[in-house]
């Protein structure tokens, strides 16, 4: 089993988490009671009933301590930086524990080799384009900038209109742009001026000039076999970076980690256009959009394989479909029923599930099943 992490936003840091929840009133709910919020850990406090609660939702998430902060200063790296969300792999058979936050690559020459490959929980980005005292990133608006990118939403730099505090859309609200807000700083209701999703990673990416910019087709293909690797495989649908400042081209397509031995480097460690893994051929869509839906945590065992049962065809969900189980599916192709290997009645199609529970029965050892900790935010 993965290790269990969490994330956390900027101000969640450890100085500011010492001691216990700071809960007060702030406003009244959507039915009329009370909304009580905790001003230390920024996260709602209200019981049924419109009570306080004893603690906080978030008062269990450790705080990010300094160790686990990057700072990075892009002037070091002419060669080129890039900063992703890393969260789980979707297809993992090392015993590796699991990186989440934020993935940073940075070179100091664009042809050398990474002086940098490693993951934060925290990244402070300092430099001479930068105010004095940095541009901080958390693990947290990493993860749904990942999640909003993969399924085409663009983010907005949204404030609290009553606190100035910028705003991170989670979970639901990640994938459903929306003009009605709960803010994290002061737990009061607000209204942008626009529909969109929050997210205080667009503010940065305008402070530094590096707005996303369009991928190329990573050029080169795999084909392995797990019993080379007994050290296990890694795989990870490529997603827009949050930061890139390399004048080479972003690479998409499907990043392999695949390992001889428990104790060694990575080999091959790289992002290919198609991967086929025990005669097994892998999706780029479906890898990257499987990654996107297990970090949804209202989407949890919802996303499944599901077969037509007339022309035997494995449905894949996509553009909304892909984030919103419904009931009822049918086939997309003939119009079929489809078939469900659950009792869930609101579910999403993924064939990529079905192609690594095939993976799995050939695998070395078991998979790792990784739990992020990520809370569900939901109407």
């Amino acid at each position: 089993m993965g290790q269990l992490d969490t994330f956390n936003s900027p101000t969640k840091t450890a100085s500011e988490q010492v001691g216990g929840c700071d809960i007060a009133p702030v406003g009244k709910r959507r039915d009329g009671g009370t909304r009580y919020w905790c001003f230390t850990h920024k996260a709602d406090a209200t019981a049924k009933y419109g009570r306080p609660t004893i603690s906080c939702r978030a008062a269990h998430l450790p705080p990010v301590l300094p160790h686990e902060i990057l700072d990075l200063d892009l002037d070091q790296y002419p060669g080129g930086v890039g900063l992703w969300g890393a969260v789980p792999p979707v297809y993992d058979t090392t015993r590796l524990p699991l990186d989440l936050g934020i993935h940073v690559h940075a070179r100091t020459d664009s042809a050398g080799d990474k002086d940098i490959d490693a993951t934060y929980r925290s990244v402070r980005l300092l430099g001479h384009q930068v105010p004095t005292e940095g541009l901080l990133i958390s693990g947290i608006d990493a993860v749904y900038y990942m999640v909003s990118s993969v399924f085409g939403f663009d983010i907005r730099d949204v404030r609290c209109t009553h606190c100035g505090y910028p705003h991170l859309d989670k979970d639901w609200f990640s994938i459903h742009p929306h003009r009605r807000h709960l803010c994290e700083g002061c737990g009061k209701t607000f209204r942008d001026t626009v529909v969109g999703i929050g997210n205080p990673i667009r503010a940065i990416q305008e402070a530094l000039g590096f707005l996303p910019r369009q991928p190329v087709q990573a050029p080169k293909v795999l084909s392995l076999r797990q019993s080379d690797y007994p050290g296990g495989i890694q795989v990870w649908g490529s997603n827009a970076a949050i930061i890139w400042s390399s004048e080479k081209a972003e690479e998409e397509g499907i990043h392999v980690h695949a390992y001889k031995a428990n104790d060694e480097i990575a080999d091959p460690d790289d992002t290919f256009s198609a991967v086929e893994i025990d005669g097994v051929p892998l999706d780029p869509a479906m890898v990257r959009t499987l990654m996107a839906q297990n970090s949804l945590p209202h989407l949890e065992a919802r996303v499944v394989p599901l077969k037509c049962d007339h022309c035997e065809r494995m449905e894949f969900s996509c553009g909304e479909q892909a984030f919103t189980p419904i009931v009822g599916r049918i086939c997309s192709k003939c119009q079929g029923e489809l078939s469900r290997p659950t009792r869930m009645r609101r579910i999403i199609g993924n064939p990529l599930i079905a192609a690594l529970e095939q993976l799995s029965a050939s695998a070395p050892r078991v998979p790792q099943k990784h739990v992020t900790g990520l809370l569900s935010e939901t109407l």
